[in-house]
């Protein structure tokens, strides 16, 4: 199991200090510090821990950004016996572990936070549908309610992308990266272009299927589902 952990220690041997019992579990943990620029270059894992030893407020407020992000691996948060009557619903974690839990009751936990999670891998090559977008990777079509969009190579990949990641916020360092790729010198306004271009072909009543996270990037904004008509009813 691959963790990282979100501590203002962010030193490379510090997992221990937070949860003593990682170092007796085969895991890999690293340590990182809980802001937003950090946690947008991070490397994938399988569970964030939140440090909140110390400072429950600013770990509150971590998870709660977190949540608003998108991510998609459970969020455990480590505390004292005595920080247990701080946390709340709102904090928006999956589980809380003592900080001096024993190797077993970490384990267990870790490992049933990741099953309650429905973790699911990028779809690859299979269709995407989201609401009345549909796009179709083995073909490189895109269709919105029916008609067929006119994209680019870059503009559908930069769209296939941020579909196959809805609610995950990237950066536009991580764009570049991801779909123009590693030996791409351009700079980072080419994605601000194409964003464009693309919210200009989806048109003003789904441009915002593309949402933007001031100061951090952009993210792929799943759309709510349509209202049953107020005359609705269930026949038997």
């Amino acid at each position: 199991m691959d963790i990282v952990i979100l501590t203002t220690l962010a030193e490379p041997d510090s997992a221990g200090t937070v949860l003593p019992s990682l170092d007796l579990l085969p895991h890999e943990a690293r340590c990182t510090r809980p802001d937003v620029g950090s946690l947008l270059t991070a490397p994938q894992c399988h569970l964030l821990l939140i440090d909140a030893r110390t400072d429950l407020a600013d770990a509150r407020s971590t998870c709660r950004i977190l949540r608003t992000t998108g991510i998609s691996v459970p969020l455990v948060a480590v505390v004292t016996e005595a920080g247990f009557a701080a946390v709340h619903p709102d904090w928006g974690v999956d589980d809380v572990i003592l900080s001096g839990a024993g190797p077993a009751e970490v384990e267990a936990r870790l490992r049933l936070a990741i099953g309650r999670t429905d973790i699911t891998p990028d779809v690859g090559q299979s269709v995407i549908r989201a609401g009345e977008l549909l796009i179709d990777p083995d073909t490189y079509a895109a269709k919105l309610k029916g008609r067929p969009l006119d994209l680019t190579y870059k503009e559908f990949e930069l769209l296939r992308f941020l579909a196959q990641h809805p609610g995950r916020v990237f950066s536009r360092d991580q764009l570049l990266r991801e779909v123009w790729g590693y030996d791409y010198f351009g700079g980072t306004r080419t994605v601000d272009v194409h964003v464009r271009r693309l919210r200009a072909k989806l048109g003003s009543e789904h441009e915002a299927l593309i949402g933007t996270v001031r100061q951090v990037g952009y993210k792929f904004v799943t759309p709510p589902a349509k209202p049953l008509p107020e005359d609705a009813s269930l026949t038997v």
